[in-house]
């Protein structure tokens, strides 16, 4: 891909969180589904060696050495902003930053399908083919 990329997650239902990867134009290039009550970073590094971005945007869920270290070695650029108990802050690009709105985007219009915002499907397969079929929809438009 080349392209900057964010990452984001959204509740799916009750009990589901959807987490994406899109592109700079809002498209989907990379979706995974959790249980509810699974933190946030564990999708990242799955998801991640699914797409090559140059940087990477996402909210202050996914901010662990761990994951920024791993961006590093890949030498994709992390714009995550730091958590207020870090001891040493990092600096990030806030003019960079100010585009994980693409993200928010992206899930409210995913959420315009009422089988999807109220999860109707009860397996796992069946609810991941939808989101994946909205997002394509969505792609297209």
């Amino acid at each position: 891909m080349g392209a900057d990329q964010a990452i984001g997650r959204s509740r799916g239902g009750l009990t589901t969180k959807m987490h994406a990867v899109v592109d700079a134009a809002g498209k989907a290039v990379a979706l995974s589904l959790t249980p509810g009550q699974r933190a946030d970073i564990t999708e990242a590094e799955p998801l991640l060696d699914e797409v090559d971005p140059k940087a990477f945007i996402a909210d202050k869920a996914y901010d662990a050495d761990p994951l920024i270290d791993k961006l590093e070695e890949r030498e994709i650029t992390p714009v995550i902003p730091s958590k207020r108990n870090r001891r040493n802050p990092r600096k990030i690009s806030f003019s960079h930053y100010k585009n994980r709105n693409i993200i928010e985007r992206f899930f409210a219009r995913l959420k315009h399908f009422r089988g999807i915002a109220t999860r109707y499907d009860k397996l796992k397969s069946t609810f991941l083919a939808a989101v994946q079929l909205a997002s394509a929809i969505i792609g297209i438009n």
